[in-house]
């Protein structure tokens, strides 16, 4: 027997599209996978000697605190500090997380009750509206449209939504869109927030992988966000530890207190060795990270060159590992992404996926070497007069 609550949930689209190309590569197939955004470069290796050195101990394989060790937290409120000038009490207003996206999931099953309504982006990450309709609430989804660069129009958004609405989702640098704002866009959404008494979950995922001299705000950066926002913040973009599970929770104290009680009923927190080597990723030396922004920055050139080439004209990121690229003329995400992977056996990820307002795009992430996206886009161009005629 299955609970009825399991009806709300789908198998999730990256998991069925590893299975279809799975399946191309045991044919033979050489499958170019632009898809997921999973950094493929590895951390530094301080990190990596600082998790060995650790786990090597005897004494570091035993529970540890849901809070996780006073060092880690300590490490998060200095990185917030340096990276972003966000001062936070390191033992009230944060809480590690097993990645982002867990803490994502169980925000909703910890404050949403049936009825609620939650405010979504769209397009958008998918985890956003899963876990609202696992809780029971209900999803209202604001576009994030190319005229307004991809930020919302609040004042559209209608007041009998409004009076119900009891979250609100945002992301930048933007899944899946790449779209980046300034402080000035968090100071709105923030007065906003505070006179509808909603509250804001800011996903900070992308905030430090930037391009072209731009720095990515935090929403706390506001002056009274911490009461009416938290941010969701990883290190699986920032440091390339996606396997690692390490992120944080951050800003409003009631909703964090009210996260940690539902989360001593469902998980036993961090590996030690992994937090003490997150926290020396957050403290130690932080000059390859820009080094390494400047890796993706010349994959994410050339992959535009190359689309521009073949007359698709996407926008320009100044951050996130995504360039969120129109269709042709003619073709919908969906058939496109699949014409490209049976033709031309590169895997991209159809805009629809993340919302309806993602139909004309598709996601293309330069999460992948340098000779891997040239091979990509030579077997595009090879193939691109089919294409055409197709669309014609």
């Amino acid at each position: 027997m299955i609970a009825r609550r399991m009806d709300s949930l789908t198998t999730q689209f990256f998991a069925s599209l590893d299975e279809r190309i799975t399946a191309l590569k045991t044919k033979g197939v050489d499958v170019i996978r632009l898809d997921v955004g999973s950094p493929d470069m590895p951390p530094a290796p301080f990190i990596v000697e600082a998790l060995a050195k650790a786990a090597a101990k005897p004494d570091r394989h035993g529970y540890q605190p849901h809070t996780g060790n006073s060092a880690l937290r300590q490490a998060w409120a200095e990185m917030y500090r340096r990276e972003y000038g966000v001062l936070i009490d390191a033992d009230r207003e944060i809480m590690p997380l097993l990645g982002s996206k867990e803490g994502i999931f169980h925000l909703h099953q910890s404050l949403i009750n049936s009825g609620d309504i939650v405010l979504i982006p769209d397009p958008a990450y998918l985890t956003y509206t899963q876990a609202t309709r696992f809780a029971g609430g209900e999803a209202y989804y604001f576009p994030l449209l190319p005229e307004r660069g991809f930020t919302p129009d609040f004042s559209a958004i209608p007041e009998n939504v409004l009076s119900r609405a009891k979250l609100l989702w945002l992301n930048y640098p933007n899944n899946p869109t790449g779209a980046s704002v300034g402080k000035e866009f968090f100071e709105e959404v923030i007065s906003f927030s505070a006179q509808r008494g909603i509250l804001v979950c800011h996903d900070a995922a992308y905030t430090q992988v930037t391009f072209d001299g731009y720095k990515a705000p935090s929403i706390l950066v506001v002056p009274g966000a911490k009461e009416t926002a938290v941010e969701f913040n990883t290190l699986s973009k920032s440091h390339n530890m996606a396997g690692w599970r390490v992120g944080a929770i951050l800003g409003n104290q009631s909703t964090i207190k009210t996260l940690y009680r539902l989360k001593t009923n469902v998980d036993s927190g961090h590996f030690l060795p992994v937090m003490e080597a997150a926290s020396a990723a957050m403290t130690q030396e932080q000059a390859w990270i820009a080094e390494r922004n400047q890796i993706y920055q010349k994959r994410r050139d050339v992959l535009i060159a190359g689309l521009n080439k073949l007359g698709l004209q996407p926008g320009k990121p100044q951050a996130s590992l995504y360039v969120w690229c129109p269709v042709p003329d003619g073709w919908t995400s969906a058939v496109f992404c699949e014409a490209l992977l049976e033709r031309s056996h590169v895997s991209v990820t159809p805009g629809t996926v993340f919302g309806a307002c993602g139909e004309g795009f598709v996601r293309i992430a330069y999460t992948s070497p340098l000779e891997r996206i040239e091979q990509a886009l030579g077997n595009m161009s090879q193939i691109w007069a089919s294409f055409e005629r197709s669309a014609g």
